[in-house]
């Protein structure tokens, strides 16, 4: 498998506060890439650090085998990213901000900028301060994609679309990073919204990776068990979840790899795939009592 991104004890600080710490990642390349976690996991840290806009404090990243510093991305790779503010000049019509696309990067690809505004229907002589949210958001991912980045960063890049947008929006972008072979990695904190979006997934927490690997793997992976009540569940797996009533027992557990899902696990016992956004909540919640359960120790 080839990398776009790699992470080998990569730390960011600020101060007392750890925005990444000892992060190892292997993340591979023509893939779209979900990154997930809550308000303050680190996820715009990373992306910040991948693009070369911000230095680590320790640790190193290679972006397609080369190293990553502040103001050069991975030397020889083109990356461009996207942050949740859109940043476009107001006063700019649309054509403008195409022309300023151009000026400013080493590649530009005029037609792969203006098709994307044309699925979307928005005008070229509109100035982007009279643009809906909606239009600003294409227009900036308009000139991302005219930059014909080997990575594309998306940090929250749909916030601003109604959510027929949105799905429209994901979908154009899985046919562009097919057709063109550059990995996207998209930040987003509406986990209901990720099933069908990225084939890779990467969740953080408090600066940590707490789940990495190709989502069809990962569901296939962790089954919930239903059955009597009882200390454990049958058959192997790590637990990431349990819940007891005075008669049930439910389990969700992530299986070893290459371990098939049993036709049936045990008398009285049944099992149930869990989907992409249940997947997500489980893990969440089990590194916050995990957090908890250290700080009580402490």
């Amino acid at each position: 498998m080839t990398f776009a991104i790699e992470a080998r004890g990569l730390t960011k600080r600020y101060g007392d506060v750890w925005a990444l710490r000892d992060c190892d990642l292997q993340l591979p390349a023509n893939r779209i890439i979900a990154l997930v976690g809550a308000n303050g996991a680190g996820k715009s840290t990373l992306m910040s650090i991948v693009s070369g806009l911000l230095r680590a404090t320790s640790g190193t990243l290679l972006l397609n085998d080369r190293p990553v510093v502040k103001g050069a991305a991975g030397t020889g790779d083109r990356v461009a990213i996207l942050a949740q503010d859109k940043p476009l000049y107001r006063d700019f019509s649309v054509t403008d901000m195409l022309h300023f696309g151009r000026s400013t990067n080493r590649v530009w690809d005029q037609r792969r900028a203006l098709s994307w505004l044309e699925r979307f229907d928005v005008p070229l002589n509109r100035r982007c301060g009279k643009l809906s949210g909606g239009q600003r958001a294409q227009v900036a991912l308009a000139v991302a994609l005219g930059s014909r980045p080997d990575v594309l960063l998306l940090d929250e890049p749909l916030a601003n679309l109604d959510p027929v947008a949105r799905t429209e929006v994901t979908g154009e972008l899985m046919a562009e990073a097919a057709d063109t072979g550059m990995t996207v990695m998209l930040s987003t904190h509406i986990v209901a919204e990720l099933s069908g979006v990225g084939d890779h997934l990467l969740l953080l927490d408090a600066g940590r990776p707490v789940l990495t690997g190709d989502v069809e793997e990962l569901l296939e992976s962790h089954l919930r068990l239903v059955g009597p009540r009882a200390d454990l569940p049958p058959g192997p797996g790590a637990i990431v979840q349990a819940q007891h009533t005075d008669r049930q027992s439910t389990f969700v557990v992530r299986r070893p790899s290459g371990v098939a899902a049993p036709a049936v696990v045990a008398p009285g016992w049944s099992a149930q795939p869990i989907a992409l956004d249940e997947l997500i909540l489980i893990h969440l919640k089990a590194a916050a009592k995990t957090h908890r359960n250290l700080e009580a120790a402490a």
